[in-house]
């Protein structure tokens, strides 16, 4: 009782500084990224948004899966970390060379000259990667995220103020180039003052073959999740222009704020919790339940509320310019709002070990949503969207079917689990919408569909008594105990 209490507590200390940097730090760069928005072009942004995909793919072959070995490892030392550490720089080192003589290729692949010196300057972020992927792995196992808000939320400010200088300056591109440089270096920087951890001149083969015994299924899996998730807009970047790519992408800015910070938030918290279970399932089931039903009752109202009010949101912060993004939006949030009973599924086959089921369920769910993308590929854009959606939910029913068996926790379960609020999310999202008919000034329309939405269910949720908004009250009111206890240290 005593030790499950012990956990408790860590678990909320950690999940409430983890919800402060993802909240806190990221809703400051949301911030910068709604002030950008309205300085810079569209075109801009579709440009940056293919350099990114290839600098996103390549930094998965610098974290070779070993980041989360050293997560989930349970007795992990100097000797494994500064083992990881030098290994990933030299693989760093590897494949920015490639990357810097691939450039003008690819550059004349999509027809935009400008992505060449875009693309070698923005890839130099891969070894700000290598310290930052190690650094994460200390902060995850110790559950210290009170140092990654600081080192977010101060980064995000210097990078912040760089970027809407020299986009109002007339730098254009180079302004969120400047930005996303700025923040990683700066990541970085600060948790190397604040974080004691140093690489020593250590290095084991050995234990660096033991780590990659997990870590290479784990590597393979991210490569082929980042390469399916960056296909789409590579094919629309090849196919369109870059300016449609800037409307897809920002169509997924807005679910990927909301869930990232509350969903990533819990499931960055739950991994080294549940590996520290891994021998006690029972337990582990409990926790992924809890997981489950709490993240699904905050998010799926998020998500169905950010669908309904799209349009007066996107005119209100970004100016009427960003409108063909809307339609986008408005999918993403349906595929988002799986997240919560994806992920939780996955992190549950980390936390035990099992990277070979971790594998095979990536190249199940790549080859169905490979499939689906090349018949959506040919009737447009909105089409390749919404096959999105349909791969994720399809996604959904894979993930959870190893669990039926290591955890017994079915996917009838789960969903048995979650619909209560899903339910009571539908309802509030029709008497939201219907708001929009009254004929009301932009502001006043957002503004009246935001309160109503929150408090409609939120009354529903009360006098339904669900299970997960009694238990989220009273972890709220640990929550607020354990910081007047000061246990956020």
């Amino acid at each position: 009782m005593k030790e499950a209490q012990t956990i408790k507590k860590k678990v909320l200390s950690g999940l409430f500084w983890k919800l402060m940097e993802r909240g806190g730090s990221q809703g400051i760069q949301f911030l910068v990224q709604i002030i950008l928005a309205r300085l810079l072009l569209p075109e801009d942004y579709g440009i940056i948004a293919l350099v990114v995909i290839f600098t996103s793919i390549a930094g998965v072959f610098v974290q070779s899966g070993l980041n989360t070995a050293l997560i989930q490892k349970k007795d992990a030392d100097e000797v494994d970390f500064s083992s990881v550490f030098f290994l990933s720089l030299l693989i760093a080192c590897l494949i920015y060379i490639v990357l810097f003589f691939a450039a003008p290729l690819i550059a004349a692949f999509y027809r935009v000259p400008e992505i060449t010196l875009v693309f070698r300057v923005l890839s130099i972020t891969l070894f700000f990667g290598v310290f930052n992927s190690i650094q994460n792995a200390v902060i995850a196992r110790n559950l210290q995220f009170k140092k990654l808000f600081f080192s977010s939320a101060g980064a995000i400010l210097i990078s912040g103020t760089v970027g809407i200088y020299m986009a109002y300056t007339g730098y254009g591109v180079w302004a969120l180039v400047g930005q996303q440089l700025c923040n990683q270096l700066f990541v970085m920087l600060i948790l190397w003052f604040t974080l004691n951890w140093r690489p020593r001149l250590l290095f084991s083969l050995e234990r660096v073959n033991g780590l990659f015994s997990f870590g290479w299924k784990m590597l393979v899996s991210a490569l082929i999740n980042a390469v399916y998730l960056d296909l789409s807009s590579l094919i629309i970047g090849k196919m369109y222009n870059p300016a449609m790519l800037g409307f897809y992408n920002r169509g997924q800015q807005f679910p990927t704020f909301i869930v990232s910070n509350i969903n990533g938030s819990i499931q960055s918290v739950m991994l080294p919790v549940l590996a520290s279970q891994q021998d006690n399932r029972p337990r582990v089931k409990e926790m992924m339940r809890r997981t489950i039903v709490t993240s699904s009752f905050i998010i799926f109202p998020m998500m169905v509320g950010l669908a309904v009010t799209a349009e007066p949101l996107v005119k209100l912060l970004l100016t009427d310019k960003w409108l063909p993004c809307v339609p986008f939006l408005q999918i993403f949030c349906i595929s988002y709002a799986l997240m919560p009973i994806y992920t939780a599924n996955l992190q549950a086959i980390k936390a035990l070990g099992r990277s070979d089921i971790y594998l095979k369920l990536e190249i199940i769910k790549k080859i169905v949503g490979l499939s689906i993308l090349a018949v959506t590929v040919f009737y447009g854009v909105y089409a390749i969207a919404l096959g999105m959606v349909v791969s994720e939910i399809i996604a959904s029913f894979i993930n959870a079917y190893p669990n039926k068996d290591l955890l017994h926790y079915s996917y009838k379960e789960q969903w048995s689990d979650i619909y209560p609020s899903l339910l009571l999310s539908i309802v509030m999202g029709v008497v939201v919408y219907s708001i929009k008919w009254l004929g009301m000034s932009v502001i006043f329309t957002l503004i009246i569909q935001v309160c109503v939405g929150i408090i409609l269910y939120v009354a529903m949720a009360w006098v339904f008594k669900l299970e997960c908004f009694r238990y989220l009250l009273t972890t709220l009111i640990d929550i607020v105990g354990i910081k007047g206890g000061k246990h956020f240290d």
